[in-house]
């Protein structure tokens, strides 16, 4: 069972002849790990199915779908800088966290009234609205309550349990599809109801540590508070916006899988291999994480995209593009948790809500022009001159990492000869 909040014992006190036992992670992280699980469960269960019923059902192109998607999740990262700077400034961030996640549990049973792609988008961004309020203040309220040398685990540990509820949404749909014969007007009501429960999970199930008077230190944006934000974060900021252009909307996957010859009712499956190689990948990696050079596994995840890019536009029936989707969940498995430790390692205890905040907002810059570009791509050129284009970007990402290898290692030469 998940060890309670209380504070660690200090080293030093435990009795003779007894060995100081390994920290746990406390309650509270599980608990917004569940949060994460029945929200995302909610959310995937309508996405999985979105992109086909827009396209399919609704008239809408491939250029409409990936500028609405990159546009949606690009309103929630933009979101995410005021949500962050408001936590900072009033050292509070359950109540917007619980005001993030109520706006995204009202806003599901919109899809399934949907007649047109204009109603679709005014849903998804003001669903998004919601994940960007509640997204900085719970990933810096994850940071508060880990012990320092399990962030990289408690991290982990959330997107585990996050990409469990992605994994178990599109099952549900798929499930429901065959059930209700394909109406996925009706898939998409039944999904509003996990979304409401995670909503009083987290009203009741997690405790907001007081943050030091001494942290408080006012206006989070004022000049002498960024300049505390040093190099070390913004060439974190960066390296995030780069890995944005190189990994579009996941909508996309289901696309390709669509036009490998995937039937309607089976597409959900993509989402459902994509999550399971993520749920599986997730916490390990995170716990590698807090051991192992961050610049090494951030290389290894591109050289995984990589791979899966290639595979993708090579695939011309669905086994090698389930391949394809695989390497896509283990290259995720291995950097979401990661971007999300560095960000916190590099930022101040203070300022870690407006850090998230800035770091979403350059990534959902990114996205949204990743998404749009490869939905003009697929549009004039199609899917594999898509997945290729993904692939060049993978290989700037991998350069850019290069650059800052060789740069650190040029000035750690230069201080040793000093």
């Amino acid at each position: 069972m998940p060890a309670d909040d209380a504070p660690l014992p200090a080293a030093g006190r435990t009795a003779p002849g007894h060995r100081n036992p390994r920290p746990r992670l406390p309650r509270a992280i599980w608990a917004l790990g569940f949060v994460s699980l029945l929200m995302d469960v909610s959310s995937e269960a309508i996405h999985s199915l979105l992109p086909v019923f827009m396209v399919s059902g609704l008239g809408a192109s491939v250029l409409t779908v990936g500028l609405i998607e990159g546009a949606a999740e690009a309103t929630a990262l933009i979101v995410k800088v005021f949500s962050g700077v408001i936590s900072d400034a009033f050292g509070k961030r359950k109540a917007l966290a619980l005001l993030g996640y109520g706006l995204g549990a009202v806003t599901k049973p919109f899809f399934a009234l949907a007649t047109g792609t204009g109603t679709v988008l005014a849903a998804r961004l003001v669903d998004r609205v919601g994940k960007g309020i509640r997204g900085a203040p719970r990933d810096a309220l994850v940071a508060d309550i880990a012990p320092p040398q399990l962030r990289g685990a408690a991290y982990g540990l959330r997107q585990a349990l996050d990409t469990v509820g992605a994994l178990l949404g599109p099952l549900l749909a798929m499930g429901l599809m065959l059930l209700w014969q394909g109406d996925v007007r009706a898939v998409f009501k039944a999904a509003a109801l996990p979304a409401f429960a995670a909503v009083l999970l987290l009203m009741v199930g997690v405790r907001e540590p007081d943050a030091p008077v001494a942290q408080r230190r006012g206006n989070p944006i004022r000049r002498e508070n960024l300049a505390r934000l040093g190099p070390a974060y913004w060439w974190v900021v960066a390296l995030g916006a780069v890995f944005m252009l190189a990994r579009f909307s996941e909508a996309f996957l289901l696309l390709r899988a669509q036009d490998a010859g995937l039937r309607a009712a089976l597409l959900p499956l993509v989402m459902v291999v994509m999550n399971l190689i993520y749920a599986v990948g997730a916490y390990p990696a995170g716990r590698l994480a807090d051991t192992v050079s961050h610049e090494r596994l951030l290389a290894i995840g591109l050289g995984l995209l990589l791979a899966a890019d290639l595979v993708l536009a090579a695939a011309g029936g669905w086994p090698l593009m389930m391949l394809g989707v695989a390497l896509w969940g283990l290259h995720m498995a291995l950097t979401q948790g990661l971007l999300a430790t560095m960000v916190a390692d590099v930022a101040p205890p203070d300022l870690r809500g407006t850090a998230f905040g800035f770091f979403n907002l350059v990534s959902g810059m990114a996205l949204l022009v990743a998404s749009g570009v490869a939905g003009l791509i697929w549009d004039r050129q199609g899917a594999t001159a898509t997945f290729h284009a993904g692939a060049l970007f993978c290989l700037l990402a991998l350069a850019v990492l290069g650059l800052r290898k060789r740069m650190a290692g040029v000035a750690g030469a230069g201080r040793s000869r000093a």
